[in-house]
């Protein structure tokens, strides 16, 4: 979903990971067409000699919903050269609420357990998730400790995080979600790579660029 409407055409079958690489995919990939360098690098946190791999992703977005078993299908046997992870994606105001949740969870050490089910719970229980009092009674359903949760989802550190997004998104001109950065140096999304499996198989050949 673009900061603009748009139509993604990844269908649901196309969101399943081929068993071979087609064709289209074995030819070179193009700059400016299949994905886009950065002309001004941007921050990264991977430790030497790996590559980071950004996803920025919305709970809000029906295409990171769709993509979301595919990417933790991919990241289980990804490279192991390559750090990757997640970036919430606010384009207003309200979505901050969102950005919040994701680092709670991941401050807790709750993302692979309710990751999804945060999804879920915007897409299939129409939980906008945009006050916060709506995020606090999903937590509680969860069996969490609200009063833990709480804190952390106040704190400092998820704030600094919130920024941190904020200028990542930023510094890789991100117009539309679900996308990756690869290295700093690469940006690419499902329009640019055809389908969303694609869009993975370049930040595989991307990540293997030399610096």
């Amino acid at each position: 979903m673009k900061r603009r409407e748009f139509s993604i055409f990844a269908t649901a079958a196309a969101l399943s990971l081929p068993a071979a690489t087609p064709a289209w995919a074995q030819t070179a990939y193009k700059e400016g067409k299949n994905y886009l360098k950065l002309n001004k690098p941007a921050p990264t946190e991977a430790a030497a000699g790996r590559v980071e791999v950004v996803e920025f992703f919305g709970y809000f977005c029906p295409h990171c919903n769709s993509f979301e078993p595919t990417l933790s299908a991919w990241m289980q046997k990804a490279p192991k050269n390559l750090a990757i992870r997640r970036v919430p994606v606010a384009f207003n105001a309200s979505l901050q609420v969102q950005q919040k949740l994701y680092y709670t969870l991941e401050g807790l050490g709750l993302v692979n357990s309710l990751h999804a089910k945060a999804f879920h719970a915007v897409h299939v229980e129409r939980n906008p998730f945009n006050k916060d009092e709506q995020v606090f009674e999903w937590a509680a359903k969860q069996g969490l400790d609200i009063a833990k949760f709480k804190t952390m989802y106040q704190s400092f550190g998820v704030a600094n995080q919130i920024r941190k997004a904020s200028q990542l998104a930023d510094a890789y001109q991100v117009e539309g979600v679900p996308s990756m950065g690869v290295a700093g140096r690469y940006y690419i999304d499902g329009g640019m790579a055809g389908s969303m499996p694609g869009m993975l198989q370049i930040v595989e050949y991307l990540a293997k660029q030399p610096a």
